[in-house]
């Protein structure tokens, strides 16, 4: 019996990810991510799912992400009630993302309608708060490394992948058949997570290729960190850090309090305005085998911010014309409280608008890091005069040498690797690179792409 792998996301760019795995009348959907980014990408969102939404059986998940995990409250709303199968932090990360993320569009929406610029009347949200806690209900976590059935006729496991807490990488198995997707994968040596696990052999491969065509940079993250924060205290100015609430925030915080206990960047304050990554730092404790760090660690650097909890107190920090480090979701500024930081820091030349990874095209995050002047933030153009720098250094992904050198550990190579999750010179760069180096048979799959897995 063959399997048939189609591609509904994750493709041609790095959201959206969604890969539909069909066998014996069965349809199994791994990772189901909202687009984001261009116009024409979040489009796909509202558009009729490419299957009915009931005639998937399961899903699974690699990791908490909205591009791998967004989608799932939408895909309940119509009709999916089936199990969601992931890792155990993927989610408790995701109680926290899901909910959050429909309470963000029912306020966008609401925004939107009172202040009469969307296009829409009225304009609605993709989904709610309360669709997103209904898709909490389906999620049946499992560990890492231990099989479990998926269908009643294959089988799978999450093997570690780095990236964030509970990130995996899922090996599905069927009649000696077996097929691995990488999810995102995460880089050696990070300072909290634990090494993505070595693989030797898959039948296929689906493999991320977010940086497939650059390295990152080989400068300490730390001594990035303390020029940045030195430069624009100096003048006078603040740091606004736009960062994912879960990863990029937690990983901030601990080169943060390195340097703070090293005297190396001046006695600022530094707050955390995201609830929700307070609340997914507070996970780093509950999950304490999924990472490196000791109790002690994570306690001593997530002790440094102040942490603000109300919007008054958020809105406080625009009034505030002190020196100051701003972290603060989301990490390509494409929503919650960032906006209105960079509404208020933005036009001053003196501030630091300083991102963390990569930044999807089409992204108010692109955008900056591409040198535009303005941005449009709640219907209006704001000057952006600070400047803007993005440590990529810090980026939670591999980068192509590192996923060469991870893919090097395979003993034999797949029929068949596919390179997804990169937008389309990144991918191709990596495609090329792994026919040349490692002599493997390589595609790069288009949007709703069919191939079948014999």
């Amino acid at each position: 019996m063959n399997l048939k792998l189609t591609f509904l996301g994750g493709v041609g760019t790095v959201t959206g990810s969604k890969y539909l795995l069909e066998s014996e009348g069965s349809r199994i959907l791994i990772d189901c991510g909202l687009f984001q980014g261009f116009k024409q990408l979040r489009l796909r969102n509202w558009a009729p799912f490419p299957v009915p939404s009931s005639s998937i059986a399961e899903v699974i998940l690699t990791h908490a992400h909205l591009d791998h995990s967004g989608y799932l409250p939408l895909l309940v709303k119509n009709g999916f009630r089936g199990p969601v199968r992931c890792t155990e932090a993927t989610r408790d990360l995701c109680a926290l993302l899901l909910p959050d993320s429909g309470h963000l569009q029912e306020k966008d929406a609401d925004f939107a309608n009172r202040h009469g610029f969307s296009k829409h009347k009225p304009a609605l949200p993709l989904y709610t708060q309360d669709d997103a806690e209904r898709a909490l209900k389906q999620f049946r976590p499992l560990p890492f490394r231990k099989d479990f059935s998926v269908s009643g006729h294959m089988r799978a496991r999450f093997l570690y992948a780095g990236h964030i807490l509970g990130a995996s990488m899922v090996e599905l198995s069927k009649a000696a058949r077996t097929i691995l997707f990488t999810g995102d994968l995460g880089r050696p040596n990070d300072i909290a997570l634990y090494d993505p696990d070595r693989v030797e052999k898959t039948d296929y491969l689906v493999v991320e290729s977010t940086y497939g065509d650059r390295k990152h940079s080989g400068r300490n993250p730390e001594d990035a960190l303390a020029e940045a924060v030195g430069q624009t205290v100096a003048h006078g100015g603040t740091v606004l850090i736009p960062a994912f609430a879960v990863g990029r925030t937690q990983a901030l915080l601990f080169h943060l309090a390195a340097l703070k206990r090293a005297n190396r960047i001046p006695d600022i304050p530094i707050y955390l305005d995201s609830p929700m990554a307070m609340d997914a730092t507070d996970l780093f404790e509950a999950h304490g085998s999924d990472h490196r760090l000791s109790r002690s660690e994570v306690q001593a650097a997530f002790s440094i911010a102040q942490y603000l909890q109300t919007i008054d107190e958020s809105k406080g920090l625009d009034r505030n014309t002190a020196p100051k480090v701003i972290i603060s979701a989301s990490g390509m500024a494409t929503g919650g409280r960032v906006l209105h930081h960079l509404e208020a820091y933005a036009p001053d030349p003196r501030n630091l608008i300083l991102f963390a990874g990569f930044q999807a095209g089409g992204t108010r995050g692109a955008a900056m890091t591409g040198g535009t002047d303005t941005i449009k933030v709640h219907g209006r153009y704001i000057p952006v005069r600070a400047k803007v720098e993005n440590l990529q250094m810090l980026s939670a992904h591999a980068d192509a040498d590192e996923i060469l050198n991870w893919l090097r550990h395979f003993q034999a190579p797949p029929k068949m690797t596919f390179v997804t999750h990169g937008e389309p010179a990144a991918a191709d760069a990596l495609r090329r690179r792994i026919m040349e180096e490692l002599g493997w048979a390589c595609t790069v799959p288009d949007y709703r792409d069919e191939a079948v897995l014999s």
